[in-house]
């Protein structure tokens, strides 16, 4: 069994930056391929970036490339979300979320979720 748990969300003004981190337990964590969704308030949980288990492979939204990049420690079974140049449009409740298939992940459909972590950005 795999359990996530996110942190690092808060309150940042326009143009400021955070680091989302996402600690996970479970033996299986380094064979999983993990990523990063939002959900913001009337909206529907959207992808934001995932990375497969070695880190050879990533991808992003659209909305987040050049400013959100997401990375990964084996070792300490960790995932992070490094997020820069920070819009309004970015406040949301984001999700760490794990799993065995990269394009099941990608689809919004991985074997695990986070409780998740609230960032809002002030304009």
């Amino acid at each position: 069994q795999v359990q996530l748990v996110e942190s690092g969300g808060g309150l940042v003004q326009a143009g400021g930056s955070l680091r989302l981190s996402c600690a996970a337990s479970g033996r299986t964590f380094s064979s999983y391929s993990m990523g990063w969704f939002r959900q913001a308030p009337g909206k529907e949980r959207e992808f934001v970036a995932i990375i497969s288990w070695n880190s050879g492979w990533t991808n992003y939204a659209d909305s987040v490339k050049g400013r959100f990049t997401i990375s990964r420690d084996k070792a300490k079974s960790m995932v992070y979300l490094q997020m820069n140049n920070l819009k309004p449009e970015d406040t949301a409740v984001y999700y760490c979320a794990a799993g065995e298939s990269f394009s099941t992940v990608r689809a919004g459909n991985p074997d695990h979720w986070g409780q998740g972590t609230q960032v809002t950005v002030s304009s």
